[in-house]
């Protein structure tokens, strides 16, 4: 799947309403409020349980519940952050809560997690979805989500995690030939820049940083799930199970670190679905559609057999996951801020720079790390043009301007 505008705040609106970002108009992180149906306040309208736990929706204000019944929830930077209560009340004196290693949000440098591993926020996280399903209400259905930090930067995993990767390694990120490495290879211009030059130990630290985390998340997912005191026994295998992700993480590819940019190692994100056997999906099954995160709200509704609110924008995969003939968009369209335009099938990628009009062209099929720009090649230049008309049509009408109906128009910042 792809995350429609790669980063926290949009990205989440986009799960929690099931509209793109040109209807949404979140492009960027910002602090608006907003109503209209959601994912949550249409289940809980239907009779179920709503629940977030654990990192919080993102949205404006915090605490606003957005159609749940109930929120527990920990970002360390809110108002009234239950996490923080917490560790405030578990945390060994000297220890500087969360961010007491001195690693920060989107850094790139990796430390151990400085406390015991159950205070650690994934392990919070996990332990909150499971008193929820000991303690909720047995005769009525329920909509639980379990929001984590992990993977996302401080890479702060418990030190078994991150001692594995220093030990056995991890892939160097991939380079495409097109990208070049910022002046002074990024460093000395202010505090984790976006795009740096790691190698050796610094990019090695960073990278088993993060592996380490994801490793630890799947361990507590499995926590979560397992049929001995997980929710497979807790509901008897009656539950359908997602696992999404706002965005990626760019981990040193092309030079590149976080998120916002339409690169894969941004916009591509997981998206498993496990559902019982009367749903009638074969397990295995892997759909080559291209799908956002606006899929989500539509298919959780539909096999909930709740109704779809008319607001809502992208469309059930349930019947694509039963092997149903269904039309279907060609493909998906990702921007974030003013910096880019994208459309991709997963197949091709086509981006178009926003401020001054260059253009990328990738082949995924056959380069998946996009280490060669195919824009200048004479074999592409009929799919290029279709997919740059494509983008044309898409943005016409759009009040920033980027298209007349007959071109791309740049906009310098």
């Amino acid at each position: 799947a792809y995350s429609t505008c790669p980063i926290c705040v949009p990205a989440r609106r986009s799960f929690l309403s099931g509209q793109f970002p040109a209807t949404h108009r979140f492009f960027g992180n910002c602090n608006i409020e907003w109503d209209g149906p959601t994912v949550a306040g249409e289940l809980s309208k239907a009779g179920y349980h709503a629940c977030w736990v654990g990192r919080s929706m993102h949205q404006t204000p915090p605490r606003k519940r957005y159609g749940f019944d109930h929120v527990v929830m920990g970002d360390h930077r809110e108002t009234l952050d239950d996490y923080n209560e917490f560790l405030a009340q578990r945390q060994p004196p000297g220890a500087g809560g969360y961010y007491g290693t001195g690693v920060m949000h989107n850094d790139w440098s990796a430390h151990p997690w400085h406390m015991d591993e159950g205070l650690h926020h994934t392990n919070w996280t996990v332990n909150l979805a499971l008193d929820f399903l000991r303690k909720r209400d047995p005769s009525c259905p329920f909509f639980l989500v379990a929001s984590f930090i992990a993977a996302h930067p401080p890479l702060i995993p418990p030190a078994f995690y991150l001692d594995r990767y220093l030990r056995t390694g991890v892939p160097e990120p991939p380079i495409g030939d097109w990208a070049t490495p910022p002046e002074h290879d990024g460093l000395g211009g202010g505090v984790s820049p976006r795009k740096v030059k790691l190698t050796g130990e610094a990019l090695l630290s960073a990278r088993a940083g993060y592996y380490g985390l994801v490793n630890h998340l799947d361990d507590q997912i499995h926590r979560l799930l397992n049929n001995i005191t997980g929710i497979d026994r807790m509901t008897n295998s009656n539950t359908v199970v997602i696992l999404c992700s706002d965005h990626g993480e760019m981990l040193g590819d092309h030079y590149c670190w976080a998120k916002s940019l339409p690169y894969e190692g941004s916009a591509r994100v997981p998206l498993l679905i496990r559902a019982p056997q009367r749903f009638g999906i074969k397990p295995g099954t892997v759909l080559g559609e291209p799908v956002g995160l606006e899929d989500i709200m539509p298919t959780v509704l539909d096999m909930a057999g709740v109704a779809i609110p008319s607001a809502v924008e992208g469309k059930s995969l349930l019947p694509l996951m039963r092997g149903e003939r269904a039309a279907w968009r060609p493909w998906i369209h990702i921007e974030c801020a003013t910096t880019h335009q994208c459309l991709t099938d997963g197949r091709e990628k086509y981006i178009w720079m926003t401020a001054d009009g260059r253009e990328q062209f990738f082949d995924l099929t056959t380069d998946p790390q996009e280490r060669r720009d195919r824009i200048a090649d004479p074999s592409r230049v009929e799919r290029i043009a279709w997919w740059r008309s494509q983008l044309v049509e898409k943005l016409k009408g759009r009040p920033e301007g980027y298209s007349d109906g007959l071109r791309l128009v740049p906009r310098p910042k």
